[in-house]
């Protein structure tokens, strides 16, 4: 049988229940007991007829009301033994009440500050980029939205993490070097948890960007937060752009599911599988795509123009002088890149551009453009020859990269694997056309295993990390001692190598110094920048994908005589006038005596000025995007 509770029991719960509101709830019930006391001595001091020259009610409130706020007031008194006895009372009520209330204060104010520096509160932004999560991918996302929101008013990047928000934003001062005019505010909270998604204002933010954990298995995380953000994605007026990651090829469509229409999920492995292989085969593509990926430089932009209304493609080609046009983007449809000549383009179709900014994809305005017909060669290119590659190391991109391969190379063409048996058990690609695979087991950070294939004999060498049996760390320092090999064997019988590798952390990637455009390093980097340039765009993702795929049109790089001869200067005009002529769009050239001078970009114009004069070498190369 329950007994009755007591009074005291009963008075205790009520006094647990008005400490635990915390200090606004102390505040008011203090406050409350101090007008109590103040009208109960002001009462009895106006009953009982102690009041000093015959003070009315009001004035005796407002006496007590100074006592307690202030002791040494009690020093001035004179009157009769009970008022002087009642407000010594209503003195010592005070000290101990506003003594309460000024540690309450204290306490109530160090908390508050205490949460902000945790990273607790809510922010209050529009039109911002958040970031959920936390890798070294971070730190160079935040400087390219910099330099990309360099033009705008007042840009914020948010970012929230389950980290402590004075160490995220000690990191980021220490590793980017300039923010620009973009302001940075960091929270701390786990992605994954809608409350606290509520303090980093989604609802309000331009774009969100995914990044993946640092762990064995980072796939779910990424793919719960999604459901978390589409959870509470009703809040916004617009639709949500995010853009993850997603590590392993078997998730990708659970992603995809979770995120639909609004996510665009980007599977990281493939991606740089794919850029390895071309990479790979054509000097110089790398540094390109370092180009359009980057901000520092020119970029891939859409803009409208009402201008080409009923012009075709290829007189649009021309009517850009800084900017290079090189698909079309119609509405509510895929981008396409290099679109047949003849395409009209309509008053709703946007070009796609490279260019320096957004606000520099401007038509010229130029009636008369000067071109050279004179100067158009088109020569046949030389027949493409089989190739030798050696690849160095093994993980689950390989055979990837191996079947990609066989989409670009001719028929004869060979690749020998070297991998560490006992770091992995390569399971090769069958059935490839244009490619046959020798198998040889042995240490890649082995200087004599290295030397014994006469590594001279390659084309191009493709060097993996061990990244399925290692740790990033280890993995790196592998690939690192045999990077180092190869360049020193290179240097001693006087023959550049035309290498890429990969590496996992991007501080590794910095100690390896790329050497030249034909030495390149892939790694997590590469994602950081797409990321960054889909969050700004999400019709980038399709467009990547196309450039990627060895399907449509991809970018090459081409002899300068099968465009224009070499023997006198041309402009950029000519050069453009003339792929148009073999359907292919040109953007660029590679000037090849400054192949080996990064202070050139190692040779590799992007998007130059139509109208400068360049005299060309037969060595030299036009970048163009074309079908093959």
């Amino acid at each position: 049988m329950s007994r009755e509770f007591s009074r005291k029991d009963k008075f205790r719960y009520a006094f647990d229940t008005m400490m635990s509101r915390g200090t606004a709830g102390l505040i008011f019930w203090l406050g409350v007991l101090s007008a109590i006391l103040i009208v109960i001595f002001s009462a009895i001091i106006m009953l009982s007829g102690t009041a000093p020259d015959g003070e009315g009610f009001p004035t005796l409130l407002w006496m007590s009301l100074m006592r307690t706020m202030d002791p040494g007031t009690i020093g001035g008194d004179a009157g009769g033994v009970g008022f002087l006895l009642s407000m010594l009372l209503v003195t010592f009520s005070g000290i101990f009440i506003f003594s309460t209330l000024i540690g309450i204060l204290t306490t109530g104010l160090e908390a508050k500050l205490d949460s902000l520096r945790k990273g607790k509160s809510r922010i209050v932004e529009t039109g911002h980029t958040v970031i959920l999560g936390w890798s070294e991918q971070v730190f160079t996302i935040i400087s390219e939205l910099s330099i990309a929101n360099e033009n705008q008013k007042n840009p914020c990047v948010s970012i929230m993490a389950d980290k402590d928000k004075i160490e995220m934003e000690d990191e980021i001062r220490e590793k980017v070097e300039n923010l620009r005019n973009t302001r940075v505010v960091c929270r701390t909270g786990r992605p994954v948890v809608p409350g606290d998604l509520e303090r980093i204002s989604l609802h309000t933010s331009k774009s969100i960007i995914i990044l993946s954990p640092d762990c064995d298995n980072p796939d779910p995380e990424v793919i719960k937060i999604m459901l978390a953000i589409t959870g509470g994605s009703n809040k916004r007026k617009n639709p949500v752009h995010m853009v993850a990651l997603i590590s392993d090829p078997d998730n990708i469509q659970a992603a995809r599911i979770v995120g639909g229409d609004q996510a665009e999920v980007i599977l990281a492995g493939d991606i740089i599988a794919r850029m390895a292989a071309q990479t790979c085969l054509q000097s110089g593509l790398s540094v390109v795509y370092q180009e359009l990926l980057d901000y520092d430089g020119d970029e891939i932009y859409f803009q409208k123009e009402p201008k080409l209304t009923g012009k075709t493609f290829a007189e649009a080609l021309l009517m850009y002088e800084t900017s290079s046009v090189i698909g079309l983007k119609p509405d509510n449809a895929p981008a396409i890149l290099n679109p047949p000549m003849n395409t009209v383009i309509s008053s709703s179709d946007s070009v796609i551009a490279v260019s320096e900014d957004d606000d520099t994809v401007v038509p010229s305005g130029k009636q008369d453009i000067q071109t050279q017909p004179g100067a158009i060669s088109h020569l046949p290119d030389e027949e493409n020859t089989s190739r030798k590659i050696v690849m160095l190391g093994w993980n689950w991109r390989a055979p990837i990269i191996i079947r990609e391969l066989s989409n670009y190379l001719q028929q004869d063409s060979s690749l020998t694997l070297v991998a560490d048996d006992s770091l992995c058990d390569p399971e090769l690609p069958l059935a490839l056309k244009n490619l046959s695979i020798n198998y040889v087991p042995g240490d890649t950070t082995d200087r004599s295993v290295l030397e014994a294939l006469s590594i001279e004999q390659y084309d191009h060498i493709i060097l993996l990390s061990y990244s399925d049996n290692l740790d990033v760390q280890t993995a790196d320092s592998s690939t690192l001692m045999t990077l180092l090999h190869i360049r020193d064997i290179g240097q001693s019988i006087g023959q550049p190598f035309s290498i890429i590798s990969e590496m996992r952390d991007v501080q590794n990637r910095n100690l390896a110094q790329i050497a030249g455009a034909d030495d390149y390093i892939v790694s997590d980097q590469i994602l950081s920048l797409l990321l960054t340039q889909i969050s700004e765009n999400k019709d980038l993702s399709t467009l990547f994908w196309d450039l990627f795929d060895p399907e449509g049109s991809e970018i090459y790089l081409k002899p300068v005589k099968r465009y224009v001869s070499c023997e006198e200067p041309v402009n950029f005009y000519t050069v453009v006038n003339s792929a148009s002529e073999l359907n292919e769009i040109a953007f660029g050239y590679r000037i090849t005596s400054q192949k080996s001078n990064p202070e050139m970009v190692y040779g590799i114009q992007v998007n130059p000025d139509k109208s400068e004069m360049v005299q060309f070498t037969e060595t030299d190369m036009i970048i163009v995007l074309a079908e093959d």
